[in-house]
């Protein structure tokens, strides 16, 4: 009996142990990973705000809660008339409505320019809204934000795959210095990004590459996969990896796909994955879909 008692509680000990074991260092790696990309997906500059992509016509642009206005910001967020938005061939100033409360800062402006400008955009604020001017081509957008917006309010989080070593996959960097990716945004829009080069690796003893953007030092990849049918968004997924070392060997971490910004509104212009981007292999790693943009 005694015996029997001593074995049940260390079955019970060991069921308890296993149930609250804790997370292996590479698994918490991820979490936190995961978490500091929501965290920056709610904030101020995340992508979970965005209301609007108003492009502006050559000219004088109104803007404001009144849908007579050129642009119509929210109404239940905005004051009927705040002013024009000039486009002057390629240039682009805001002159506020008298007695209109937009600020930069904690500045109140009557006049500023806001488009080219060097380093970060700059930013007009009123009420709960944000709004600066992003150029797309030879097109030129306000890029509204609204920090009550619903998409931040219920906002709960992303899905992800299993966390699993097994999608830290060693590759071999193939410098293509010179090279030229001609690119397709999800508006129709092609442009070319110059490549650093691309990554070569294997899943499963089957080989496949990945054609990079962005530097050898902080390689970018946009990518599709066989689970875009299905499981995670359709336009592709984002990756970024550490350049290689010496040898060109780095590591591409699959457990860290996410999502790109359309995944989360209609407001964005995401990039699509080149021909080559696109892996005819399911990777069960990373964010799954979320909403249906």
């Amino acid at each position: 009996m005694k015996k029997n008692i001593i074995y049940l509680a260390s079955l019970l000990m060991t069921i308890v142990g296993f149930a609250f074991r804790s997370d292996t260092p590479y698994q918490e790696e991820i979490k936190n990973w995961h978490q500091k990309r929501i965290e920056d997906l709610k904030k101020e500059e995340g992508w979970l705000n965005l209301v609007g992509l108003l492009w502006l016509e050559e000219g004088v642009n109104t803007i404001g809660g009144d849908a007579k206005n050129a642009i119509a910001f929210p109404s239940d967020h905005s004051d009927a008339v705040l002013g024009k938005v000039i486009l002057n061939k390629g240039k682009v100033t805001f002159e506020a409505e008298k007695n209109a409360s937009v600020y930069q800062g904690e500045e109140l402006v009557s006049r500023v320019e806001l488009f080219p400008y060097t380093g970060k955009p700059t930013v007009l604020k009123h009420k709960s809204l944000r709004w600066f001017i992003i150029q797309r081509g030879d097109r030129y957008a306000i890029r509204l934000r609204d920090l009550e917006s619903p998409s931040v309010k219920n906002f709960h989080g992303i899905e992800t795959f299993p966390i699993s070593e097994d999608w830290k996959i060693k590759a071999q960097f193939v410098p293509t210095v010179g090279k030229k990716l001609k690119i397709t945004d999800i508006t129709g829009r092609t442009y070319e990004q110059e490549s650093p080069g691309k990554l070569v690796f294997k899943v499963n003893g089957k080989e496949y590459s990945l054609e990079a953007v962005g530097t050898k030092e902080r390689l970018h990849f946009v990518f599709g996969d066989l689970t875009n049918k299905h499981e995670s968004y359709g336009g592709g997924r984002f990756l970024d990896v550490p350049g290689p070392d010496a040898e060109g060997v780095t590591y591409i971490d699959f457990n860290k796909s996410y999502n790109p910004p359309c995944a989360f509104t209609p407001f964005a212009t995401c990039p699509l994955p080149t021909q080559e981007n696109k892996l005819a292999v399911a990777i069960t790693a990373g964010e799954k879909r979320y909403g249906d943009h």
